[in-house]
């Protein structure tokens, strides 16, 4: 009997070890507000938009990349097409988003260790310059997806994450299509990385 309760003592430790190291994500951002872009994207008749891609050397998850692509390109579609119906001046926009971290937690994983899974986070910029390189803007957007939160609701949270950064990136870009203003990165206190 004293050898079964030692045990379970030890089981609940070790899993309440886990369930603590597993909740919170390393990634932070740096901020909690972008700064405005040098100029209103209005002053560029052309702009173009290039794929989400993961920073050079990162391997990340693939299917969390696409989703972030998807739903930035879905929100930019429409005000895209109408912004580049304008006549073109000479002038061209590129804005390229770049996943710098990504932790997604889906699947199985997710379905069979719940929270123990841990948290599910992402860091993204976007490199907005001209077509010469010269930088206009390089705002970042932060999400996650909590382990409790995410756990219970068998990564439901998880892929939402994935839908808010895309479309607070794309939001970033409509916001300062007409006056230069900023925007939020998605981070608050918490995910901010301490300097």
């Amino acid at each position: 009997m004293n050898k079964n309760i030692r045990n379970a003592v030890l089981a609940a430790a070790m899993g309440g070890a886990l369930l603590t190291t597993g909740c919170a994500t390393k990634i932070k951002a740096s901020s909690a507000q972008n700064p405005p872009p040098k100029e209103a994207f209005a002053g560029y008749g052309r702009i173009e938009v290039k794929p989400v891609v993961f920073k050079a050397g990162y391997v990340g998850d693939a299917s969390g990349l696409a989703k972030i692509d998807e739903n930035f390109r879905a929100d930019l579609a429409a005000p895209l097409a109408e912004w580049n119906k304008r006549p073109a001046n000479g002038r061209t926009l590129v804005i390229e988003p770049v996943v710098d971290e990504l932790s997604f937690k889906h699947g199985a994983k997710r379905v069979l260790l719940g929270p123990l899974a841990g948290s599910s986070g992402v860091l993204m910029h976007v490199a907005i310059h001209d077509a010469n390189g010269n930088v206009i803007a390089n705002p970042e957007f932060f999400q996650r997806a909590g382990a409790m939160g995410a756990g219970f609701t068998f990564g439901v949270h998880d892929n939402m994450m994935l839908t808010r950064v895309g479309k607070m990136a794309a939001g970033y870009v409509m916001a300062n299509y007409d006056k230069a203003v900023g925007g939020p990165t998605g981070a608050d206190d918490q995910a901010t990385a301490q300097k």
